[in-house]
């Protein structure tokens, strides 16, 4: 499954009127991140940047003004999107945004389907909150101390972490893997947030009979309620590997 993690930057709060001036986006396959990123700083024609917007994200006119437009790189965006989920924090501002700047290039706006809003996930997983970005690293280890303004590209690598977490943590998110050693090629299960995937063959048993003789021992004297007896009894076939 592909997944794009994004945030914008713009020239104030009015959908209508103010401008995108910053993108930032981070590519997931399978809930993990691919190294791909899209990120660029967009000049936002006779509109000015706010007061407000400035102390936020510190971008000013002077920075933006040889910056390409938003239609200079539609299409290299919506190339990098196609196909993947639209995931924001606050979703609809920043999608009412770039559905704004399609309009004004007679492009089609975001599919109301392929978008997810990370800040409504949060909501429903931690409803006593706080759930601000913020928030989430905090409550999930983030570190964001770098994180001194608002930035596009910044925010969505920060966005993808909390994400990544949010939906089950790295563990769920490794794919099929392939271990190179000097002298053979070891295929690693897909780990998948449905489960692990049986393995084709099992692992040769490495005890020995010693081993195994002392391991059965101290199970009798543990007695007939004992976890190991109720698993060797249950599961015959499963060999017991040391630790």
């Amino acid at each position: 499954m592909r997944e794009i993690i994004f945030d914008t930057e713009t020239t104030g709060l009015e959908t209508k009127l103010d401008r995108v001036i910053e993108i930032g986006a981070i590519e997931l396959v399978n809930n993990f991140p691919t190294g791909r990123s899209f990120h660029h700083y967009l000049n936002p024609g006779d509109r000015k940047v706010h007061p407000d917007a400035l102390a936020v994200h510190g971008l000013t006119d002077e920075f933006l003004k040889d910056k390409p437009r938003f239609g200079d790189i539609a299409a290299e965006l919506l190339e990098f999107f196609d196909g993947a989920k639209w995931i924001a924090h606050n979703a609809m501002f920043d999608i009412g945004f770039m559905n704004a700047e399609f309009e004004r290039i007679s492009l089609p706006p975001v599919p109301a389907d392929s978008i997810v809003d990370t800040l409504a996930l949060a909501r429903r997983k931690h409803p006593m909150g706080p759930n601000s970005l913020d928030a989430l690293c905090r409550r999930y280890g983030i570190d964001n101390t770098h994180r001194t303004k608002h930035g596009a590209l910044l925010d969505s690598e920060l966005l993808a972490e909390v994400y990544i977490e949010m939906t089950g943590g790295r563990q769920a998110a490794f794919g099929l893997v392939e271990v190179e050693t000097s002298t053979t090629t070891i295929e690693i299960d897909e780990i998948s947030i449905g489960g692990i995937s049986g393995r084709p063959r099992p692992l040769p048993n490495r005890l020995t009979p010693a081993e195994r003789q002392a391991h059965e021992a101290m199970v009798a004297k543990l007695g007939d309620k004992a976890l190991w007896s109720r698993y060797d009894a249950k599961s015959p076939d499963v060999q017991i590997r040391a630790s």
